[in-house]
């Protein structure tokens, strides 16, 4: 009895993310989210735009925390030319020197989306986007862990990306409280991947994430990964409306 006390006291006072129990692996495996469909719109960085209405949020799960645990939910929509995220992350400090496009953002705060919309291929977009309403949209070849980027050439209109973030501050003191970034990402930009023009029932695999860096570096996700966001093969599904 004691035993069971004095354990009780030191889970309460040294709490950890521990990894899944059996009944949350097969939620993982499973992972699936419907991604309703919407007329087109314009973002604004808010998420202000009653079409969010349609869809529910989705809670990121901690992956590495380090400091006091944030949370992070998102919403995503796809309309005829492409898939939208809305990004609402909590947070104390924002950690975003860079100042231009295609810098490597993943070593500040970001928000990251992968999309894999063929799997017979082992290749994918990755999108992240800083508090600065800096972008990096790349296509990815993984051979085995083996990673290839490819950057955008003539980022034309038809292809470019909309994306807008702002911050988030108490009324009262002015501290930071958190960041939202709303993006649309055209099915253009996604050539020459195939599968990439979604109709009801089409199913894309998918991952969402957000790394942080307020006390050393804390990692969110969608689908759980064991040791990299690259980990394709575990990705959750996205199923088109």
């Amino acid at each position: 009895m004691m035993y069971r006390v004095i354990m009780s006291i030191l889970i309460l006072i040294n709490p950890v993310i521990q990894k899944p129990n059996h009944m949350n692996e097969n939620v993982e495996k499973n992972k699936t989210f419907v991604v309703k469909r919407s007329a087109d719109f314009e973002v604004t960085g808010v998420g202000e735009n009653k079409n969010w209405g349609l869809t529910e949020w989705i809670t990121l799960r901690p992956w590495k925390i380090s400091g006091k645990p944030l949370d992070t939910k998102v919403k995503v929509l796809y309309s005829k030319t492409g898939i939208y995220f809305l990004f609402n992350c909590e947070d104390r400090m924002l950690t975003a020197t860079f100042n231009s496009d295609f810098e490597d953002l993943w070593m500040e705060d970001v928000v990251e989306v992968f999309l894999w919309p063929n799997e017979a291929k082992s290749f994918y977009f990755e999108y992240e986007i800083s508090p600065l309403n800096h972008e990096l949209p790349i296509l990815i070849s993984n051979e085995n862990g083996d990673l290839v980027r490819w950057q955008p050439f003539h980022y034309d209109s038809d292809r470019r990306t909309r994306h807008k973030t702002s911050t988030q501050k108490n009324i009262v003191n002015s501290e930071i409280e958190g960041w939202i970034a709303e993006f649309f990402i055209p099915f253009k930009l996604l050539r020459p991947l195939e599968n990439i023009s979604p109709e009801s029932g089409t199913r894309w695999r998918a991952n969402m994430y957000r790394v942080d860096y307020d006390d050393g570096v804390s990692n969110w996700s969608w689908k759980l990964t064991d040791g990299s966001f690259h980990e394709y093969e575990k990705f959750g599904v996205f199923v088109f409306e």
